[in-house]
């Protein structure tokens, strides 16, 4: 039936291998062209670009524990741990 293809992205230019299954799966999705990109091209394309979220550490308020957050901790403005951050949303 279907047979691995080796394929050249077009944003990179390395060859990549299009497998039998990837185009089982292609036909049964009704997709009629063939992938343009390799994997890694791909990804990079879904990910726009955006860099990797920076997290920073700090203390729970409500237990003391480990806090990881997306913004840098200031003093005196409460960090909470997932657990505690979602106990908080569920009393509302």
């Amino acid at each position: 039936m279907y047979e691995d293809k080796t394929l050249v992205c077009k944003d990179c230019g390395n060859e990549f291998v299009f497998t039998a299954g990837e185009q089982e799966f292609y036909a049964e999705k009704g997709f009629e062209h063939e992938p343009q990109r390799c994997k890694a091209c791909r990804d990079a394309r879904k990910n726009g670009g955006r860099a990797e979220r920076v997290m920073y550490t700090g203390v729970c308020a409500r237990c003391g524990g480990e806090a990881r957050v997306p913004f840098e901790p200031r003093d005196g403005r409460p960090v909470y741990c997932s657990d505690c951050f979602a106990k908080l949303h569920d009393e509302d």
